[in-house]
């Protein structure tokens, strides 16, 4: 098992397969953003060989993110190989996606063993949509989410909350969510990479949301615990859970569970650190897992205690500076 140096035992990963995305969300990554050669992308066998890794010391959950995960070529070969695992090592596999390939992959994830999603949407206003993602197709999206719910995959939909941009449809999503039994979690914005625009105009604290909320319904804190960094409250009107995720406003960390590995092989033991691991080498250079195990351990060793998120830094430099789709969202 993997346990960090504050006896935190790590059993869950998530891993990107691609830094690639169909969108361009405006709190995300720049329009004309420079993706990775696919010549530094791991192939899926090596990340399948990493997964399986993690697998034997100890990881239960697994979580595919990107990028977008489904542009990837041959995904699915991916998500069938890892969901063999299921049912004895390996407890959940689940996905996150901007929906924009569900209408297309629903059935052959669930087919998979996938029975839990987590679908990124902004807005519910097809032009507001459009703008935020710039390349989104907000009719496409709703299709899939639909297409999924349809098949028997759970579906969570994760909104980051957007000050003077989507902050008008709070109400509106959570009516939405809960006519369609779908859980929904807000999150701030996240100070990572360089964007071209400040983040601190998009940032609205959560605390916000909140008080946004209880305008129109009545929420009590929930007790639910997940592998995640969300806390819950309970929306009575609509039944159903809807879960804030706060760098800024609330640190979260010190329950953290979770490393991040990225479709180059790096290893990232906080999202908000820039410390990293190699794995690409190790798995390059031998057959045998051995090393790779050894480079995982002494990686654990130097998982933080907690992360350096910050809205305010606005200087070059002083926000972390990969993209949230590099490391994996």
């Amino acid at each position: 098992m993997l346990i960090d140096s504050f006896q935190r035992k790590i059993s869950y990963l998530r891993v990107s397969v691609t830094d690639r995305c169909d969108f361009r969300c405006n709190y995300c990554m720049p329009e004309d953003m420079d993706f990775l050669s696919k010549k530094d992308v791991l192939s899926l066998e090596e990340l399948n060989r990493i997964c399986n890794t993690f697998i034997e010391l100890g990881v239960k959950k697994l979580r595919i993110t990107g990028g977008e995960p489904l542009v990837r070529k041959n995904i699915m070969q991916l998500f069938y190989n890892l969901g063999n695992k299921l049912g004895n090592e390996l407890e959940e596999l689940s996905l996150t996606t901007n929906g924009s390939q569900l209408e297309k992959y629903a059935k052959d994830l669930f087919k998979s063993g996938v029975r839990r999603i987590n679908v990124s949407l902004d807005s519910l206003e097809k032009n507001k949509f459009k703008k935020i993602t710039r390349f989104g197709d907000l009719n496409k999206v709703i299709k899939g989410i639909m297409t999924a719910k349809n098949v028997g995959l759970k579906v969570k939909i994760n909104t980051v909350a957007l000050k003077g941009i989507n902050d008008d449809e709070i109400l509106d999503l959570i009516d939405w969510c809960g006519k369609n039994k779908f859980s929904l979690t807000f999150i701030e914005v996240m100070p990572m990479g360089e964007i071209g625009e400040k983040r601190l105009d998009q940032y609205m604290p959560l605390t916000d949301v909140k008080k946004l909320i209880q305008t129109k319904y009545s929420i009590t804190k929930d007790s639910l615990k997940t592998a995640g960094p969300a806390t819950y409250v309970h929306c009575h009107e609509t039944d159903q859970k809807i879960g804030f995720i706060t760098p800024h406003t609330h640190n979260f960390c010190e329950l953290c569970n979770r490393v991040r590995i990225t479709c180059t092989g790096e290893m990232y033991m906080c999202l908000g650190q820039q410390d990293k691991a190699d794995l690409k080498k190790p798995i390059r250079q031998s057959e045998n897992n051995q090393a790779l195990k050894e480079t995982i351990y002494e990686a654990i060793k130097r998982k933080p205690k907690g992360h350096d998120f910050s809205i305010s830094r606005e200087k070059e430099k002083e926000y972390v500076p990969r993209h949230m789709s590099v490391t994996g969202g």
